[in-house]
């Protein structure tokens, strides 16, 4: 039998799961990532890094959520039955954070998710590196 999520469900899942770096609580993606997650990451171009599984996905979030030297801002959601789409500007100070060398460097991307039974089965990041 398949589960079908309701819109409200997949914004809920998302809402949550922006929210988690925005206010730096990790802890928040516990909950919301499926056991057969897969996950690109936007680094190392052109391809990004692949993480597949609950675990491997859920502690990238949380130590990028718990990185002081990150701050992201999504702008814009679209969310579509069990897609959305996450625009979003991630700042990064740090001198070897993902992007940085040393001062402030800001990039642009977005996210492509899917979401099973109010979790997430699918992230794909992309992203316009400097």
């Amino acid at each position: 039998m398949t589960t079908t999520v309701t819109e409200l469900d997949t914004a809920e899942v998302i809402s949550r799961f922006n929210k988690a770096f925005t206010d730096r609580e990790p802890e928040l993606l516990t909950d919301l990532v499926a056991e057969d997650c897969v996950m690109v990451g936007v680094q190392p171009a052109p391809e990004g890094a692949r993480y597949e599984g609950r675990e491997a996905c859920l502690e990238f979030w949380q130590n990028l959520a718990a990185d002081r030297s990150t701050t992201f801002t999504p702008y814009e959601v679209f969310v579509a039955g069990d897609r959305a789409v996450i625009q979003w500007r991630a700042v990064f100070t740090d001198g070897e954070a993902v992007f940085g060398t040393g001062q402030e460097t800001s990039v642009l991307g977005v996210n492509l998710m899917r979401i099973r039974a109010g979790r997430i089965t699918e992230a794909l990041g992309y992203a316009k590196t400097p």
